[in-house]
């Protein structure tokens, strides 16, 4: 009978033993299952405490109004978007803080990207940017606050910044045409070229006014008709243009200008070891005193300058000998010195947005020859970094030998597309 009894007791103290490990591990399950949401509220929680401060905060710079087309992608899955990629590529358009990291994700992590905005319009319909939430008005109690004493103040005058820089550059692919009688040579054909101008221009607002402008030009082609060389230039031109103007109206400036241009490389005739141009074969160098009127037309869409001249002097140099003739120099003599007039023309008509035509008419007369310029760049700019341009140059000398199809006339044009960005 004690047996049994003892048996009994056994059983009955293993049987609540149990009974308090399951409740224990009930207990501690559920405490941990109460700290983890605890813990995730508060995270939660301290993120809207954040924003919050971002509102309230005046020292945060945030977005006047922001809506929730704007919060949406951070509560989403990372997506692709396809209307970062168009900002960036848009002639007026800037991308948001926001828009920046998401497109560094996408260039550089594209392997976090997990849907694409195509995926999630077909789950259901984007957010409508209806509901604007702005930035709550504080009311702050005004108290008169304490008067500083005085301390000394150092003061920083700076100096203001008369310059203004700017420039662009392409490279294109082109289909070229280039007449017989170019006195630079050439040939048609289908090439690619590169282009940089550069400008630097100073103007205190007290009538003294400085302009620089540096223009290259380099176009290459195949010379598939040429056995004797592979490679040849179709454009070639290093030009620089500057102006040291004295204002004497609104509009009119008593200007001193300087053009000097050659080219880059040589140039060859086709078939043949006959050099048709070289760096500094021709070299021209033109020094005009006369007045500039600045053109500002169409509301800012029609710029640029015309320069009158009475007084010019024009010195032409070839380093080839051999090239004295063509270039309208004595045979035997390297270099030419003449007096004349010349007027230069510059236009910029920017159309549209994304079309815009750059214009430069030049003249140069010693009331014995003339020599005429007039090159015509027409621009279709599709984004920043895409443009296709066409490019029409004719020319007037009759300085040179008379050619029987074309007479005294030279013609140049290009229909290109590529890269191209300007700053």
């Amino acid at each position: 009978m004690k047996k049994k009894s003892y048996s009994l007791v056994v059983l009955l103290v293993l049987c609540l033993s149990s009974i308090a490990m399951q409740a224990q591990v009930r207990y501690k399950s559920t405490r941990h299952q109460l700290v983890s949401a605890g813990q995730i509220s508060n995270n939660y929680a301290d993120s809207l405490r954040l924003f919050a401060d971002s509102l309230f905060n005046s020292n945060v710079k945030v977005s006047s109004t922001l809506t929730e087309q704007d919060m949406a992608p951070l509560f989403l899955p990372l997506a692709f978007y396809r209307s970062i990629s168009h900002r960036a590529f848009a002639l007026d358009k800037e991308l948001s803080p926001l828009d920046t990291q998401l497109l560094n994700v996408y260039l550089q992590r594209p392997d976090m990207v997990e849907v694409t905005q195509s995926e999630l319009e077909e789950i259901g319909p984007a957010i409508a940017p209806t509901t604007i939430i702005e930035k709550p008005t504080m009311i702050v109690r005004q108290m008169k606050p304490e008067e500083p004493e005085a301390e000394p103040v150092d003061l920083i005058v700076l100096k203001p910044n008369f310059w203004n820089f700017r420039g662009d550059y392409y490279l294109q692919f082109l289909q070229n045409y280039v007449s017989d009688n170019w006195y630079q040579g050439g040939e048609s054909n289908y090439s690619m070229v590169g282009s940089l101008s550069l400008e630097a221009n100073y103007n205190n607002k007290q009538k003294v006014k400085w302009d620089n402008k540096l223009e290259m030009k380099l176009g290459l082609q195949t010379a598939t008709s040429d056995s004797l060389h592979k490679l040849r230039t179709n454009t070639d031109m290093f030009r620089y243009t500057g102006k040291l103007g004295l204002q004497a109206s609104k509009k009119w400036y008593y200007t001193l200008q300087v053009i000097a241009q050659t080219q880059f490389m040589r140039n060859y005739k086709a078939n043949k070891n006959e050099t048709l141009s070289d760096f500094m074969s021709p070299f021209n160098l033109n020094l005009s005193l006369g007045m500039d009127y600045t053109v500002d037309w169409l509301n800012h869409r029609l710029t640029g300058t015309v320069h009158f001249a009475p007084l010019a002097y024009n010195f032409k140099y070839v380093d080839r000998l051999s090239l004295a003739k063509r270039n309208g120099i004595t045979e035997g003599n390297h270099s030419l010195h003449d007096f004349g007039s010349q007027f230069t023309m510059d236009f910029r008509w920017k159309f549209a947005d994304n079309i815009s035509w750059k214009t430069r008419l030049y003249g140069y007369t010693t009331y014995k020859r003339v020599e005429m310029e007039w090159e015509n760049t027409l621009a279709f700019q599709f984004n920043k970094y895409i443009s296709t341009q066409i490019f029409v140059y004719p020319r007037f000398d009759d300085d040179r030998q008379r050619d029987p199809a074309h007479g005294y006339f030279q013609f140049k044009e290009f229909i290109s597309l590529g890269f191209s960005y300007s700053f």
